[in-house]
């Protein structure tokens, strides 16, 4: 298996909508700017690329089949090999994966992914309607399941086990919102307090309108290589790239209907769920001492295809102490729920302690005015960029967008990028990237890191 490097990246800004252009051209905006920041142009990297990977997640909002396969024209690639990859929320997560499995398989040396979504063109219930088919449509659709009373569910769930409140929820708003103040690509750029996020209209309680991401348009692009294909890019470029290596890739599945996700006992939760460095007597204790309370794993409070798709980016990464070993994460946060559900799953902090963990101050940027009085410094900043939250989510870009963010944070560009370095992580080495489908259906977890 070859080393895999993210060299560029682009990404156009996320917004409501985009009257002015088709979904291919606004495609090339984020290839573009992924070629610019190369400092190639288009004629010299058609010569080198090998093929492409597309990345949206439903044809319903562009009414039109195969619509990769337009940008791939559009983009001057054909006859390059391409394919489509779909998985809900999950899809740019997923398309960047299997970018980085054509070049570690040695199928291509230069591979560009690109994802996009163009919502705005349905009306915001239409689109919760097409979205909710990604939930059983024989079951939980019929007898209006949608994804937001779905992830109220799942919260209520966690606030009766663990003692998570409202308030903690709105810490991760607050957050993701003051974040993208200093993104020039997001989407919503406010400063909020706990009370602006709790006194927002109610949508599934507790989740206001600010605990959940919006509709949006928008695209990504990431070129990945070999270190044969770095070589060409560089000699094309006429100069040395900054390298950020692909040191990892985890994924996870879970059943559709979160009725059917069984519960494991204690001895097989050991087993099978522990992530590299938990397996200690003091985690075993307290785990012991949750089941004796009534806790069971997964139910309908935790991610079990996060929890995977973790293990096994840590264990191929040698990572044992994500909190402490990760620079950064850019994950998935479609509602300040699912953020805090997946601190858990990710193992920056035990089950149970996500409420605490999204108010301690942890998870926030050192530097930047969040108007909240939080008890401890930063040491893991989750999304930097302002998350699906804030930044957007235009479904087929979003994973993407998360990749290209990692990339500029771990080359030290992010004021060359955003005109601020506000959000640049000091001295970042290792990020992670974490896409996430359905309730919890699919899960990507990858891992970049910095060379000299």
């Amino acid at each position: 298996m070859r080393t895999v490097y993210a060299v560029s990246g682009g990404v156009s800004k996320f917004t409501k909508a985009r009257p002015d252009k088709t979904f291919p051209a606004i495609v090339k905006e984020a290839y573009d700017y992924a070629l610019q920041d190369l400092g190639l142009e288009h004629k010299q990297f058609i010569e080198l690329v090998d093929g492409s990977v597309a990345s949206y997640f439903s044809d319903h909002f562009t009414r039109q089949l195969m619509a990769g396969i337009m940008v791939q024209d559009y983009l001057g690639l054909c006859p390059k090999p391409s394919h489509r990859v779909e998985g809900g929320g999950a899809t740019g997560g997923l398309c960047f994966q299997e970018a980085w499995k054509s070049v570690a398989s040695g199928d291509m040396d230069i591979c560009l992914a690109y994802g996009f979504e163009t919502m705005s063109h349905v009306n915001t219930w239409k689109g919760n309607e097409f979205i909710a088919l990604a939930s059983d449509v024989s079951f939980d659709y019929p007898v209006g399941g949608f994804y937001s009373g779905y992830y109220a569910m799942m919260v209520t769930r966690h606030m009766k086990e663990f003692g998570t409140t409202a308030e903690q929820l709105a810490h991760v708003s607050v957050k993701n919102h003051a974040n993208a103040y200093y993104n020039p690509y997001s989407q919503k750029k406010r400063k909020l307090s706990i009370q602006d996020v709790r006194s927002a209209p109610m949508v599934a309680w507790p989740l206001t309108r600010l605990d959940i991401c919006v509709m949006s348009d928008g695209a990504a692009a990431v070129i990945l290589c070999s270190e044969e294909g770095l070589a060409k890019l560089e000699q094309a470029a006429g100069r040395t790239l900054p390298r950020v290596r692909v040191s990892a890739i985890g994924r996870g599945t879970d059943a559709m209907r979160m009725a059917d996700r069984p519960h494991q006992s204690y001895e097989d939760f050991l087993k099978y769920n522990l992530l590299p460095g938990e397996d200690t007597p003091e985690t075993r204790a307290y785990y012991k001492d949750l089941w004796d309370k009534g806790f069971r794993y997964p139910g309908v409070h935790s991610f079990r295809a996060g929890r995977m798709a973790s293990k096994r980016a840590y264990e191929r990464a040698g990572i044992e102490d994500p909190l402490h070993e990760i620079d950064f994460v850019e994950l998935h946060d479609a509602y300040t729920s699912s953020e805090i559900q997946t601190y858990e799953d990710m193992g920056l902090c035990r089950y149970g302690e996500g409420g605490s963990f999204a108010a301690s101050g942890k998870a926030f940027m050192p530097g930047v005015d969040y108007g909240l009085n939080l008890p401890e410094a930063p040491v893991c900043p989750v999304n930097p960029s302002g998350g699906l939250i804030a930044c957007g989510h235009p479904v087929g870009a979003t994973g993407l967008m998360q990749a290209v963010f990692a990339v500029w944070q771990l080359q030290g560009t992010i004021k060359q990028h955003f005109g601020d370095a506000t959000l640049q992580v000091k001295d970042a080495r290792r990020g992670a990237i974490h896409s996430h489908a359905g309730t919890g259906t699919y899960v990507t977890v990858s891992i970049l890191e910095a060379e000299d």
